[in-house]
């Protein structure tokens, strides 16, 4: 992988929001809870802080409000392993920080997220607040549609650094992430195939592909289509099977270099927070792509990463590689298994 360069201080930086997440204890609904429990989350961050636990450098570009709140959210940062080098502070009147309400569903009752994040500190980033020096700082840029939905002003600053990072041969990795809550398809089809030829790393689901970016064929066929059209270098896509909100299944497919790469799923996965998995596969992916520079090492820490952060509660995944590495030995083992690792 020589497009990955060796000589950068950071292996991976990351741009988007960081929100404060509201949860209530246990399965209670949103609508009759009265204690909720506080913590940090944000695709982005999943991903930079994921990738770091597991073992690189990594960092955030963020935009918090300078008040008790965005400290607490800046520890959280901290917390993840991330650099808070490039956090930039908000001292104006309407500074605020984006809210999501996460309720956890129980069969038949679906699991539902509530934003509150309109005008949000994060949606008046400009180019300006932006350390110049930071282009030639990193390996792997990361950044999700997330971040061109949520403000067009932001959506300018968001594209001109992938231009800017792309320019010092750093490797753009781009996660599609549709979400319809916060634009149409129409929009978000027009700006994601804007970006396209500037990504080296594609992230994209098969549903997004067929509804939202209006791909047609076998899923291998779209994923090389990616590769044919826009240059991508890799393109990865996640395979979810929701049986029901506490047990899925869960396996992925990697086209890099004419080949397709994949491997057994992880079955009746025991899910307790959802929140996250797919950007814990994005974190591990990353860093096997950085650390490995294998796409076989890649494809199976990125599983297994995702597997496991569906069963720890919060947005990041907060695990090691010595523990990836023990489940991914325990996933390909036949026969008789350990109940207890003591």
């Amino acid at each position: 992988m020589d497009f990955i360069k060796k000589d950068r201080e950071f292996d991976l930086i990351g741009l988007g929001e960081v929100m404060l997440r509201l949860s209530p204890q246990s399965k209670e609904k949103i609508s009759q809870s009265e204690i909720f429990e506080k913590n940090a989350g944000g695709s982005e961050l999943n991903v930079v802080s994921g990738a770091a636990m597991l073992g690189i450098r990594s960092a955030i570009i963020t935009k918090l409000p300078k008040n008790k709140i965005g400290h607490f959210i800046r520890n959280k940062i901290r917390y993840g392993n991330v650099s808070d080098d490039y956090i930039i502070y908000d001292d104006s009147p309407k500074k605020r920080l984006g809210i999501y309400y996460y309720e956890s569903g129980a069969y038949p009752r679906k699991s539902s997220v509530i934003y509150d994040r309109a005008g949000s500190s994060m949606c008046s980033l400009r180019l300006h607040e932006i350390d110049e020096n930071i282009y030639k700082q990193t390996k792997i840029f990361h950044i999700s549609s997330i971040s061109l939905a949520i403000d067009e002003g932001l959506r300018d600053t968001a594209i001109e650094m992938i231009k800017r990072f792309k320019k010092e041969n750093v490797a753009i990795s781009f996660d599609v992430n549709y979400r319809a809550a916060l634009w149409s398809e129409e929009e978000a089809k027009r700006v994601v195939e804007s970006v396209l030829p500037y990504v080296d790393l594609l992230f994209v689901s098969e549903e997004t592909s067929r509804r939202m970016l209006g791909r047609v064929g076998t899923l291998e066929e779209i994923m090389k289509g990616y590769s044919d059209t826009y240059g991508c270098k890799m393109v990865a896509t996640t395979r979810r099977e929701a049986i029901s909100p506490t047990r899925h299944n869960f396996n992925s497919k990697i086209y890099y270099d004419g080949k397709f790469y994949e491997e057994a799923p992880y079955k009746d996965i025991e899910v307790i927070d959802r929140i996250g998995s797919g950007d814990a596969y994005l974190a591990g992916v990353l860093f096997g792509i950085i650390k490995f520079g294998s796409i076989e090492r890649a494809l199976e820490i990125g599983n297994a990463l995702s597997a496991v952060k569906n069963t720890i509660v919060g947005d990041m995944s907060a695990s090691s590689i010595d523990e990836i590495e023990e489940v991914i030995a325990s996933h390909k083992a036949t026969g008789v298994q350990d109940e207890m690792i003591r």
